[in-house]
C-alpha cells in the first residue's frame, strides 16, 4: 500500500498512516463487498437449485 500511495500522491505514508487508510478502507467498503458475496452466493445458490430439479425431472421414463 505505501508503494501504490508513493505511486499515486507522490508522497510516503508512515505505518499509522498505512494503518489509518485500510482502517477506512474496511469501514466503508468491506459492508459493500460482503453484501456483493451474499448476493453471489444467493444467486449460485438459487442456478444449482434450478440445475438439480432439471436433473430430477430427465429421470423420469417416457
Amino acid at each position: 500500500m505505501k508503494a501504490f500511495y508513493f505511486d499515486v500522491r507522490g508522497e510516503e505514508i508512515g505505518i499509522i498512516e498505512e494503518q489509518q487508510i485500510l482502517d477506512l478502507f474496511y469501514e466503508h467498503m468491506a459492508p459493500i463487498i460482503y453484501n456483493r458475496a451474499l448476493d453471489d452466493a444467493h444467486h449460485w445458490c438459487q442456478q444449482q437449485a434450478e440445475n438439480l430439479q432439471l436433473d430430477y425431472y430427465l429421470l423420469y421414463c417416457d
